[in-house]
């Protein structure tokens, strides 16, 4: 181990990164653990059968307003400028997501003159309104309107997605799901919107290609090295290196402060003898379906093949050592989880040669551009402590 100093557990995004600007920008040898059997995180793809690029963890595309994500991804890949739209299916017609002026002219008919002009009156054109904010208005039309697609938009799915009454969740979740006043005919409203050309796998693969990076796959970190009284121990001995962790706080720690709740996912793939399933890659089901959404993955980057594959996704409470439900999506935030994870926080804080690093190390969703940012943030500091 002498030979390393430089540790990074995970092989996602956070972990990725951290490790291929230690290998290019300080020359240096970095060990990366990880306990897949792949690269790649959540983010992991791979062409099928079908000759379909298939997204094993649900859905990933990389959209973000930062030039410098953008350089920084561009030097490991070309990209396909899809540009990400999602229907909700309510009462048998295609919704476009975020809920806006169509949605509002397909199901509220014979009110949507009204409603559109009181939501102009209140809103800016081109505003996204959490729908929070309506079920809190002065303005009867407005919190009605809020009511209506919060029952129709919201409430079902999300009781699927997190188990709970979504009205008690943090209004972190809540603002992810808005109105838009206006016309949109896109999910996301950032400048740039893209898939890598050859899939995310490739990407991951040519940015851990480099002669000072020695990857372990389906090799837990914690196998390895040992965490007592705020030291990591290497065979018994006093590891002196770096050490990135971008797994589980908890887990590092034995779960000494009891363990963080996730939401998990479930995919159930099938393959059908059809062109075109479904006319956008993503459509959501937030009616009293058990799944949450629908995703056909030749859309992505629109393969021309005359078969079709598609996932139904099913959420449900994560279950470290489950069959089902095994991996850690979504953080559940509300405040026991919050006050658990800040002591995690404070003990990571207190080991002098551990950086973390990622949703799961520090307990928060993050968009692939936030943990692309957030890892060359990292790498950063740990330029600057190790040039000194």
């Amino acid at each position: 181990m002498n030979e390393y100093k430089f540790i990074v557990a995970g092989a996602g995004f956070s972990g990725a990164v951290v490790a291929e600007r230690i290998a290019n920008i300080l020359n240096e040898k970095v060990l990366v653990y990880e306990k897949r059997e792949h690269t790649g995180g959540n983010a992991y793809d791979y062409l099928n059968e079908n000759g379909i690029y298939v997204h094993k963890y649900g859905p990933h595309i990389l959209h973000t307003d930062s030039q410098d994500v953008i350089n920084y991804l561009s030097q490991f890949t070309e990209w396909y400028g899809y540009r990400h739209k999602v229907f909700a299916k309510i009462d048998n017609s295609y919704i476009p997501l975020p809920f806006d002026f169509k949605g509002v002219e397909i199901l509220l008919k014979g009110k949507e003159k009204r409603l559109k002009k009181a939501l102009l009156n209140r809103y800016k054109e081109g505003e996204k309104v959490p729908v929070y904010k309506l079920l809190e208005s002065q303005d009867s039309d407005l919190r009605e309107f809020g009511e209506f697609v919060f029952e129709k938009i919201f409430l079902h799915y999300s009781k699927k997605q997190w188990g709970v009454n979504p009205l008690t969740l943090s209004k972190e979740v809540l603002k992810r799901v808005p109105v838009y006043i206006g016309y949109t005919d896109s999910y996301f409203d950032n400048k740039f919107q893209g898939i890598p050309a050859k899939g995310f796998s490739s990407l991951f693969e040519k940015m851990l290609n480099n002669k000072n990076i020695k990857l372990m796959l389906k090799k837990d970190f914690r196998e390895d090295f040992k965490l007592r009284e705020r030291k990591f121990y290497y065979k018994g001995k006093v590891f002196e290196g770096i050490i990135v962790y971008t797994g589980e706080i908890d887990y590092l720690f034995d779960f000494k402060y009891g363990k963080l709740s996730y939401r998990s996912l479930r995919f159930d793939f099938e393959d059908i003898s059809t062109e075109e399933f479904q006319p956008v890659a993503v459509v959501n089901y937030p009616g009293k379906e058990k799944f949450t959404r629908i995703t056909e993955y030749k859309h992505f980057l629109n393969q021309k093949v005359k078969i079709t594959t598609i996932s139904k996704e099913y959420p449900g409470e994560y279950k470290r050592d489950g069959a089902d439900f095994n991996i850690p999506y979504y953080p559940f935030f509300d405040k026991k989880n919050e006050e658990i994870y800040l002591k995690y926080k404070k003990e990571a804080s207190l080991v002098k040669n551990l950086f973390t690093a990622g949703r799961l190390a520090e307990y928060k969703y993050y968009n692939m551009d936030n943990a692309v940012l957030r890892a060359l943030k990292v790498f950063e500091e740990i330029k600057r402590i190790t040039q000194k």
